[in-house]
Formats: structure tokens, C-alpha cells, sequence
């Protein structure tokens, strides 16, 4: 499985640039290795777009509380809604899709059990609201290569302090 991960404030514009980026990239590796994405807004879409653009099977990622799918945050609803459209395979795991620790827990075990990440990443640090960089650091800490991807005019949205986090894969 090849795996994306990245930062959650991408601007409209970096996206376009990312998922153009990403289908390049996509397009030069095994012939046969599917994307794995958690289900979100941003840069999950454009990962699942370009996954099923570069001709691979795409999986899904759906979050559970009891077995049963769990409500995502409401800026998630409609991203996950289409890669759920475009995906060959949906995956359930047990995690509070509002609890930042239990994302980050689901992130590292996507992460875990992938051939390839590639990191959607400015090199910047975690810094509590946004964990790429650990993610980023995990993924190599247990040999899984990672490719960082940053096209050139990349930018992403100015923070306003307030309890909003979100890392995304």
C-alpha cells in the first residue's frame, strides 16, 4: 500500500498543485500497489483522485465506535462521501474520529503497514495542532521510505490560534 500523509491547511490552489504532483509520482511505482487513505477533506481527496486517475485500486479508511461507523467532524463529510464513491474498498478500524491522539493512532498504523508514504510536507515541525512531521518521522524510524512532496508555489492557509487540529492522510 502507498500512503499519503500530510498537513490539513493546504490552500485550494496547493491541492491542485499536490494531486497533480501525486499522479506523477503514483504512475512510476509497482504496478499493482493500491493507495490507502483515511477518509477526510483536502488532501485525502486529491490522494484518492489521483490513486483511481493513475489506474490503482484505492482503500478507504472508515473510523468505528462499537463496530458501528462513526460521524465524522463536518468539514470531513463531504470528502469522505467521495472517496467513498471512488473506492474499491472500504476498511473499518475502531477510533474517535474527534480525539486527535486516536487519529494520530490510526495515522501511525496506516503508516505502519504501508510500502511507500508519501508526505504532503513543508519540513515544518509538529507542533500539536498538525503531526506530519511525526508521522513523517515514524514512517522512517521503521525503514518505510517516505518521499516528501512539496511543489514549487505550495502554500498553506494562515493558522488563527483556537483548539482546530487536524492531520490528514
Amino acid at each position: 500500500m502507498i500512503v499519503a500523509v500530510g498537513h490539513a491547511d493546504l490552500t485550494a490552489a496547493t491541492l491542485e498543485l499536490v494531486e497533480a504532483e501525486l499522479l506523477g509520482r503514483l504512475g512510476r511505482f509497482t504496478e499493482g500497489a493500491a493507495g490507502l487513505v483515511r477518509a477526510g477533506a483536502g488532501l485525502p481527496v486529491v490522494f484518492g483522485r489521483a490513486v483511481r486517475a493513475a489506474g490503482r485500486r484505492l482503500v478507504v479508511l472508515l473510523p468505528t465506535e462499537r463496530s458501528v461507523p462513526a460521524v465524522l467532524p463536518e468539514p470531513d463529510r463531504s470528502g469522505a462521501a467521495e472517496l467513498l464513491l471512488l473506492a474499491e474498498q472500504v476498511r473499518l478500524l475502531g477510533f474517535d474520529p474527534a480525539d486527535r491522539a486516536a487519529c494520530i493512532g490510526a495515522d501511525e498504523r496506516l503508516v505502519a503497514g504501508s510500502l511507500k508514504v508519501l508526505a504532503v510536507w513543508d519540513g515544518s515541525p509538529s507542533d500539536g495542532r498538525d503531526a506530519t512531521a511525526h508521522l513523517v518521522a515514524y514512517a522512517r524510524s521503521r525503514g518505510i521510505p517516505v518521499e516528501v512532496v512539496w511543489p514549487r508555489g505550495a502554500t498553506r492557509e494562515t493558522r488563527v490560534p483556537g483548539p482546530h487540529w487536524q492531520t490528514q492522510l
